[in-house]
């Protein structure tokens, strides 16, 4: 079955408390743009990313705030920034890299907090049940075209509130030259080791 492909770049989930130290006590996020996944977006708020190596300025705040603050990026910002975050679902930040975000009014250095997400797929139970895939984990999945390839160990997110997509960050997406027209193939569940 085909499936969307959503190209996730670089940005920041942030808690109301982080959100008040970066942006001043009272301050509230501003949607710029809705997100694919209901009740997520883009706000108009952008922050700098820094590490004691160099810093990425304009890095996106999405929405709305979360119990916990956490850095997305990918590979080659992990060059940039010289850190070696790992790969982990979303949530998952314990033992994570450390970063500092700088917003306008203050900054704040996470001991943990910067990953590099998994390629995940964001489904609702009927999509699950749909592509028989009610129980797997892991899907592996193809991108057709010029340089497409088969990607392994992408991870099957369900909640009711999902739209079916697959999230790639922008170093798998470019590699495998995706367009918003691209659309990936489910396989099956992953075999990889």
């Amino acid at each position: 079955m085909e499936i969307k492909i959503g190209i996730s770049n670089r940005h920041v989930h942030l808690t109301k408390e982080h959100v008040a130290i970066l942006f001043g006590e009272g301050y509230e996020l501003t949607k710029k743009n809705e997100l694919s996944q209901t009740g997520q977006y883009a706000c108009n708020e952008t922050v700098t990313i820094k590490t004691k190596k160099n810093e990425i300025a304009r890095v996106r705040v999405l929405g709305p705030v979360r119990a916990y603050t956490q850095v997305e990026i990918s590979k080659t910002d992990a060059f940039t920034l010289g850190l070696n975050p790992p790969v982990r679902e979303s949530g998952d930040i314990k033992d994570s890299a450390s970063i500092t975000i700088i917003g306008p009014k203050g900054d704040i250095t996470l001991e943990e907090g910067c990953i590099i997400a998994t390629r995940h797929i964001h489904a609702n139970p009927m999509d699950v049940k749909n592509l028989g895939l009610e129980g797997v984990d892991e899907v592996d999945v193809k991108i057709p075209g010029l340089k497409g390839g088969i990607l392994h160990h992408v991870s099957v997110k369900v909640d009711p509130s999902y739209t079916l997509e697959l999230h790639l960050d922008t170093d798998d997406g470019n590699a495998h030259l995706c367009t918003k027209d691209t659309k990936a193939i489910i396989l099956g569940p992953s075999n990889e080791e």
